[in-house]
């Protein structure tokens, strides 16, 4: 099987955690975007890609690069593609695009031209043309064209990957898992020790810790990927991979992960969506304020991310919410490091501790920094002391 280039995209801020995976699965690193990681393999290599992947948003299987002024010279592009050889004539696929070309003004256009080139290909060599439209639950087909340059890509995810299969009850304003997974990454927490996470919401971090914890693949949630739609595919080798994904899960976590909120029905969202997931035994959840959230000795890590003042809730309303933080932080959660995950940065402020680290990362559209605080025994001094 023959390689090629594979992009992984994802949410701005991500790039170096997903960068991390790409290495830590053995696959090259050609470039890096401010949205994606470029490596290479082959068709088989993106189901693994698709599998363990946790902060990637989709992998796509570059089929060719090439030049086109405008729609014509697209279409004549596309239709010299050995697409008979990808999709089922009796098959469905769609087009998703990015189009930044001066003769296209609408990029909707632009995916009729591809779908009339790729469905008149197959009908010329196989006889029947397939079906095709907007639904990305089969075969998905991807076109970047910048200028007069254009790369064609298999969407060898078909759903955003960010769609693990467990949210069933999101609540409001919900974190995407893939930035949860990063998040997490971000903390260096892999269940060594405790994790504490108020403010849970509806369960994306706790379960994306959690995931993470146990070595769990989050693709073994899934059971419909774009590649399975593909001529070809494999699946008695994708088979032998969920085997393989399964024996490198741990089944019990090294600390505590504790996640609640003041909200009862977010937590019982909280409790389906890990239950879907298939952690709810390890995560113990409670209906509670976050400064009366229990805190175990012996360290580790925790974690809140408050409102901003952006989607829910006035700002002003929330400077006494993140005070309530800082003070949380310096009483109950001595030994442990702390983070906050936010995107106001005059909030942020009001929490009265000094940042040893700022990440950045996007929540949707909203700027956000992960701020993390060491939070001593003792003073400073009796900890360096030591």
């Amino acid at each position: 099987m023959e390689k090629s280039k594979i992009l992984v995209t994802c949410a701005k801020g991500i790039p170096p955690f997903l960068k991390q995976e790409i290495l830590g699965l053995g696959f090259p690193v050609l470039s890096e975007t401010i949205a994606g990681i470029e490596t290479e393999g082959t068709l088989n290599d993106t189901m693994r890609l698709n599998l363990y992947l946790r902060t990637g948003h989709r992998v796509l299987f570059l089929l060719k690069e090439f030049t086109a002024v405008d729609a014509d010279a697209l279409y004549r592009a596309v239709s010299k593609i050995s697409w008979e050889n990808h999709i089922d004539e009796d098959g469905y696929f769609s087009v998703a695009s990015s189009v930044d070309n001066p003769t296209i003004r609408d990029s909707r256009y632009a995916n009729v031209v591809c779908k009339d080139a790729i469905a008149d290909r197959i009908k010329e060599r196989r006889g029947r043309r397939p079906d095709s439209g907007p639904a990305q639950d089969a075969v998905v087909v991807n076109l970047y064209w910048k200028e007069t340059r254009c790369s064609l890509y298999l969407d060898t995810s078909g759903e955003p990957l960010s769609r693990r299969n467990y949210r069933k009850l999101p609540m409001a304003a919900p974190m995407q898992e893939t930035l949860a997974a990063a998040v997490i990454m971000a903390t260096g927490w892999n269940g060594g020790g405790h994790l504490v996470n108020p403010m849970c919401g509806s369960g994306t971090l706790a379960i994306e810790a959690a995931l993470i914890a146990l070595n769990r693949a989050p693709g073994l949630l899934r059971r419909n990927y774009g590649f399975m739609h593909l001529k070809g595919f494999n699946k008695p080798l994708f088979n032998q991979f969920i085997v393989e994904a399964k024996q490198r899960s741990r089944t019990a976590l090294g600390g505590r992960l504790i996640a609640t909120d003041i909200n009862k029905e977010a937590v019982e969202a909280a409790r389906k969506n890990a239950a879907a997931a298939g952690v709810e035994h390890l995560i113990e959840f409670g209906v509670s304020d976050y400064s009366a959230t229990e805190v175990p000795e012996g360290g580790g890590v925790v974690i809140i991310n408050p409102e901003y003042g952006e989607r829910m809730g006035e700002v002003k309303e929330l400077e006494g919410v993140y005070e309530g933080i800082g003070d949380f932080f310096k009483q109950k959660c001595k030994g442990y490091t702390g983070y906050i995950l936010t995107g106001n940065m005059d909030l942020a402020k009001k929490v009265g501790l000094k940042a040893k680290k700022r990440t950045p990362f996007f929540n949707g559209r909203i700027e956000c920094r992960l701020l993390e605080y060491e939070l001593y025994e003792g003073s400073r001094k009796t900890k360096q002391a030591l």
